[in-house]
């Protein structure tokens, strides 16, 4: 009969730091937050386009 097996040990977790965790959240938070729609009042008094010469 065989020697039982000691339990096997669970793998340590890797380990990043703090401000790389942070960044990295903070990045994936600009990414998926679309931008902001323009300010309507800027938009009347923008000068309108000129056609191409």
């Amino acid at each position: 009969m065989p020697a039982p097996r000691p339990p096997a040990r669970p793998e340590p977790a890797p380990q990043f730091p703090m401000r790389d965790l942070l960044a990295s959240c903070a990045a994936a938070k600009a990414i998926s937050t679309p931008p902001p729609a323009p300010d309507p009042a800027s938009v009347e008094h923008a000068p309108a386009h000129r056609k191409a010469a």
